[in-house]
């Protein structure tokens, strides 16, 4: 079981536990031969296996909410002891779920949390239309698990100790939902919609602490000053160059016709947020052909030069109020 944090540093304002730091598919993924893919398989040191994103978060150690609804939610509860129930009967400590998009590494989980246990689900209208059309999701039992649309840009209740807003970021809708002619496989996919979304996350009345945005297609002047001074910012983290699933022969596309802006580059992460401060910033929604996911890659020194870490499954951040962490 991993090392479960939530219960230290009392003064926190909010825990944040990376339940899975993968893109979809997770890492090794089961079909891949990329050469990352093959030594993990072969169980070279060093070569961490992660699932698939999603992030918890709580400001009091009772409650907890999911961010995003990742199709190996049983196995990360399994690995995670602030998220298993503590009394006889069905008794999960999480109580909410936000959707940050609608695409399947997000939402697919959400088929494990259907045996009738109450919990509220955010997500933008969009995204919920997603679900009210699809009947797979109808096992989640409504009398007991309450759908409710986010407003952009206004702060709602995500916990009693955890307040959210969702803001919108450049992005694409789903895959499944693009028809039967997608556009070019190097085309950019950087429109703003609700379909993709931010989530600032901060105790009621405070500044924000924290950061989640797993998908993002390009920086922007607006969402840069919006993010600029946090305690903690879990950015997208997909591929290191937007060309990568290419050279890696496993992918026709490039990270940002998915919806992924690279690290690298002129117009990539590192370049675009070099400037943000943030206490901490971390990447998440890693690829399994990104080189930062080998400890002794050149990559990896890069992206730890620029100040940033590499998220991997269970990592737990007790975040300080932005006052002591120089906000």
């Amino acid at each position: 079981m991993r090392d479960d944090d939530a219960n230290r540093g009392a003064d926190a304002f909010l825990t944040a536990i990376v339940l899975g730091s993968a893109a979809g598919g997770g890492f090794p993924q089961w079909n891949c031969g990329c050469a990352n893919c093959r030594d993990a398989f072969a169980g070279v040191a060093g070569l961490e296996a992660r699932t698939q994103s999603s992030l918890a978060v709580s400001g009091d150690g009772a409650d907890w909410a999911l961010l995003n609804a990742s199709p190996d939610l049983r196995s990360q509860i399994l690995a995670t002891k602030a998220l298993q129930p503590r009394r006889p009967g069905r008794d999960s400590p999480i109580t909410s779920v936000l959707l940050t998009n609608g695409d399947l590494d997000h939402i697919a989980g959400l088929v494990t949390l259907r045996e009738k246990q109450p919990f509220t689900l955010w997500a933008t209208a969009e995204i919920l239309a997603i679900l009210e059309a699809n009947p797979i999701f109808a096992a989640l039992d409504r009398s007991l698990v309450d759908f409710k649309a986010a407003t952009m840009d206004a702060p709602f209740a995500l916990t009693p100790t955890v307040e959210a807003t969702l803001f919108r970021v450049p992005g694409k809708a789903p895959l499944f939902l693009e028809g039967a002619a997608p556009a070019a496989p190097d085309a950019p996919q950087a429109a703003l919609s609700d379909f993709t979304v931010g989530v600032s996350l901060r105790r009621p009345g405070a500044r924000d602490a924290a950061f989640y945005i797993p998908g993002c297609a390009a920086m922007t002047p607006a969402l840069a000053a919006r993010i600029d001074g946090a305690a903690a910012l879990f950015f997208d983290g997909t591929v290191y160059h937007d060309d990568e699933m290419i050279r890696a022969g496993v992918g026709v596309k490039t990270g940002r016709r998915m919806g992924h802006m690279p690290m690298a580059g002129p117009e990539g992460s590192l370049a675009a947020l070099r400037d943000v401060a943030a206490a901490r910033k971390i990447y998440v929604h890693i690829n399994n052909t990104n080189p930062v996911l080998r400890p002794d890659a050149p990559e990896r020194a890069a992206v730890a030069a620029a100040g940033w870490e590499v998220a991997h499954d269970g990592l737990t951040l007790p975040l300080r109020a932005p006052a002591e962490t120089g906000r």
